[in-house]
């Protein structure tokens, strides 16, 4: 389960960021808290991209939301833990671990943190899979339950997990941005996480340093930024410029570029620059990273 050790969190102003009132915990207020935080608080590493590891820690993961940035799965799934917690949920966190592509075998390697939700007043008998540290994954929360799920474009699939007994396993839609996620039936700390973090964080081969990706959900499909390229529900634009980018930035994560200096927005531009040469010219490929 989630510790109670964020004693004074900001809860007003965590549900001010999500467009929410306080209610009681229910699924219905569950699911309007999930499709809200993957709708608003986008999916991104822009922090990692400019050379700067972030802290683990729920309550500094929390101060940057509030500030109206995101972040990956350690930080939108730790800070999300422990407000669903501030609001009297049932949550725990789970080691997992996503597979980018059909080539990675299924495992949990700690490159992702996910969540369950149990004892809802209104479904006490049902667990449930909530995840906003996904990207492109799901809008609300799925019940553990083997079998098959529709959320607007993309179909999932539900069942236990061949390498993490007692756990589960998510397959994405074939069009989404990575091929599934297994996660292990016990109860996991957010140091755990720390040193597949700092890896993640800083190492050459990991993903968010490879490519700037940022990404949203809502309940017709995804918006995704991988570089140069602006996928707004499967249709693609070639950003031709700094302004352009960051203009996407804001518009469409709502990303304040005020809160970069204009040396690192122009960091940020070439890299994105220099990745989507890379990429095109089949020296790379824009995967979404495994966390």
């Amino acid at each position: 389960m989630v510790a109670a050790s964020l004693s004074g969190m900001d809860v007003t102003g965590y549900l001010a960021r999500l467009g929410l009132d306080p209610e009681p915990p229910s699924l219905a207020a569950l699911r309007r808290l999930h499709a809200a935080h993957v709708e608003r608080v986008p999916y991104e590493a822009l922090e990692t991209q400019l050379g700067r590891p972030t802290p683990l820690e729920p309550p500094a993961s929390l101060a940057r939301i509030l500030r109206g940035r995101g972040g990956y799965c350690y930080h939108l799934n730790g800070a999300f833990s422990a407000l669903l917690h501030a609001l009297g949920y049932q949550v725990t966190r789970h080691l997992g671990g996503v597979q980018g592509s059909a080539a990675d075998a299924p495992n949990v390697d700690r490159n992702h943190l996910a969540l369950t939700v149990t004892g809802l007043p209104d479904a006490p008998e049902v667990a449930w899979l909530v995840d906003v540290g996904l990207g492109d994954g799901p809008h609300e929360p799925l019940p553990l339950r083997e079998g098959t799920y529709v959320q607007g474009p993309h179909t999932y699939r539900l069942r236990p997990s061949e390498v993490a007994p007692g756990g589960w396993r998510f397959e994405h839609d074939p069009a989404g941005s990575f091929t599934g996620m297994d996660f292990a039936p016990g109860v996991a700390e957010m140091a755990d996480f720390a040193e597949k973090h700092a890896w993640l964080s800083t190492a050459p081969e990991s993903g968010f340093v490879r490519v700037c990706v940022v990404q949203r959900r809502d309940a017709e499909g995804v918006d995704s930024l991988r570089a140069r390229t602006l996928d707004r529900h499967g249709v693609k634009e070639l950003i031709e410029s700094p302004g352009e980018w960051w203009a996407a930035a804001g518009d469409v994560f709502g990303i304040p570029a005020a809160q970069f200096t204009a040396a690192e927005r122009e960091r940020l531009w070439r890299q994105c620059v220099a990745q989507h040469e890379a990429h095109v010219g089949g020296r790379g490929s824009e995967v979404v990273p495994s966390a």
